[in-house]
């Protein structure tokens, strides 16, 4: 099992945000504590410019250290929109993945410091349908960018991931994770 490791930074961001929302809720309920609408659509407001400028500071550490990450690997990744980085680092030449249609791969998902928590080694192949949500957003979009027998490593962010918790098993919070997958099969869309 691997162990999250909680930086100063990643604390005192936390209480900009959680500490606010304690004073605000501690006022008991032997006071007055209705405010006035006006106040209130101010409130809400400030916490959600808070959060977005929380989150918006954990995604771009985040960036930093995958870029980092990359570097020190030599990888020639290239990174979507989302904040997906790519390579496809073996091209087959199959049928190119489209939403609908069920792809089959070979897999390791492994933490930047190279514990393996999954593999279609320990586990079997994985299966899904694209477009329906059953895996991490940024294993779907990866796949889509994809033909049959392409090679290719993703690697992604949290928020393309497993977010805040992780997977209660063996992904911590906020964990950046790295998929290996070969595109073995992809199977027609049905209607």
């Amino acid at each position: 099992m691997h162990s999250a490791v909680f930086s100063v930074e990643y604390i005192r961001r936390l209480a900009v945000f959680v500490i606010p929302i304690l004073i605000f809720f501690s006022c008991g309920r032997k006071y007055n504590t209705q405010i006035p609408i006006d106040d209130a659509i101010d409130v809400s407001r400030i916490q959600r410019e808070v959060l977005l400028r929380v989150n918006q500071e954990f995604i771009e550490e985040e960036m930093q250290v995958i870029e980092t990450f990359v570097e020190s690997k030599n990888w020639k990744m290239e990174i979507t929109e989302s904040g997906l980085w790519y390579e496809i680092y073996s091209s087959g030449n199959g049928e190119k993945a489209v939403t609908g249609s069920t792809v089959t791969l070979e897999y390791t998902l492994s933490l930047l410091d190279g514990y393996v928590c999954y593999s279609s080694e320990e586990f079997g192949t994985l299966s899904f349908r694209l477009g329906f949500g059953n895996v991490e957003s940024g294993l779907e979009e990866g796949v889509l960018l994809m033909r049959a027998g392409d090679k290719a490593r993703f690697i992604m962010p949290p928020h393309l991931a497993h977010g805040l918790i992780g997977d209660a098993d063996c992904i911590p919070m906020r964990a950046i994770i790295i998929y290996d997958v070969e595109l073995t099969e992809i199977s027609s869309i049905t209607e």
